[in-house]
This record gives C-alpha cells, structure tokens and sequence, in this order.
C-alpha cells in the first residue's frame, strides 16, 4: 500500500483526532471515510440533474455543493 505524507495545521490536527475519538477509530481512517464520501459526492454532481442535500422531516434544509 502506498504511504503519503501530509502536513496539517494544528487546528486541523485536532479536529482529526475529535473525530477519530467519537468514532472510535483512527485519523487514518477518518482521512479515508473524507476521501470516500468526497469521491461519491463528486461523482453523484457531475450529472447536473442531481443534487446532493441534507433533509430533515423529508424537506431539504442544505444543499452540499462540490467546488
């Protein structure tokens, strides 16, 4: 498997490690779990007659943008 090395600010650090900890796992993995769901979210936006949205009670409350 191939290694990367990565340099993150502090701040950034830190939020990988909160997340790791509430997810009882690995920065790792949090790193891997952001690449997947950005690869999906990319994918499902490149057909335009899709959007990808956060709903709550079945009405859509954010739209999740790809630069």
């Amino acid at each position: 498997m191939p290694k990367l090395t990565v340099e993150f600010s502090d701040k950034m650090n830190e939020i990988l490690e909160q997340l790791a900890n509430e997810k009882e796992t690995t920065k790792v993995d949090v790193l891997r779990r952001a690449v997947a769901l950005y690869k999906y979210l990319d994918s499902e936006q490149k057909d335009e007659s899709k959007k990808v949205s956060i709903t709550q009670d079945g009405k859509a409350v954010k739209d999740i943008v790809m630069p």
